[in-house]
């Protein structure tokens, strides 16, 4: 089994990175493949609605975006981890994820997913709030920890330094694994995914 790290922070090996690491390493030990993707330090915007992505297959802007596809369909679990920029998720991150969303959404659907963020103080758990809206508009089973998946400090060694945080991160890591197990022994066991409903949708302006 394989899990995909999106790192959407500017700093490769910064706060963030030190956050997925962590728990990288508990995922490895249980025989789980890691990837931590980073989504590099030139700005990313957001998705524009152009639709192109619906012939191509891909985002027609190309970028980290449409490089991270094969990954996101070969993973069987996806994190997604990012600073706290302005009280909010790092914008770059956001706007990957919006796009990563639109263009290939359908890779994402019931897999197991996780949102992390670092900070150097607050801002915390609205990063969290504004990451989960993907995981949570594609079927994702979103995974928790023992305390909000956060890290505190202002570069990867003072991150180390947060001992509960990096904890949070292995539990968090644990719990991704017992979660992909335990779909693993369902597929094995005749269960499959659900299937929604999609027929109805409702216009709020008559």
């Amino acid at each position: 089994m394989k899990v995909l790290l999106i790192n959407g922070s500017p700093h490769k090996n910064g706060c963030t990175y030190t956050a997925l690491n962590e728990m990288a390493g508990v995922l490895q030990q249980a025989g789980i493949e890691t990837t931590i993707f980073h989504i590099g330090s030139a700005p990313v915007g957001g998705c524009v609605g152009c639709g192109g992505c619906a012939k191509a297959g891909k985002c027609v802007f190309g970028g980290t975006v449409a490089e991270v596809l094969p990954l996101v369909q070969e993973a069987d679990g996806i994190v997604f981890g990012a600073p706290v920029h302005y009280a909010t998720a790092a914008g770059s991150m956001l706007g990957f994820m919006h796009r990563l969303a639109m263009s290939g959404g359908q890779y994402l659907r019931h897999k197991p997913a996780a949102v992390v963020t670092s900070a150097r103080r607050a801002g915390t758990t609205t990063a969290l709030e504004a990451m989960e809206k993907v995981p949570q508009f594609f079927e994702m089973p979103l995974i928790s920890s023992t305390y909000w998946p956060m890290v505190h400090g202002g570069n990867a060694q003072q991150a180390l330094l947060d001992e509960e945080g990096c904890q949070i991160m292995r539990n968090l890591g644990r719990n991704m694994a017992w979660m992909l197990r335990c779909i693993e022994a369902g597929k094995a066991a005749g269960i499959e995914a659900p299937q929604a409903e999609t027929d109805k949708r409702t216009n709020f302006i008559r």
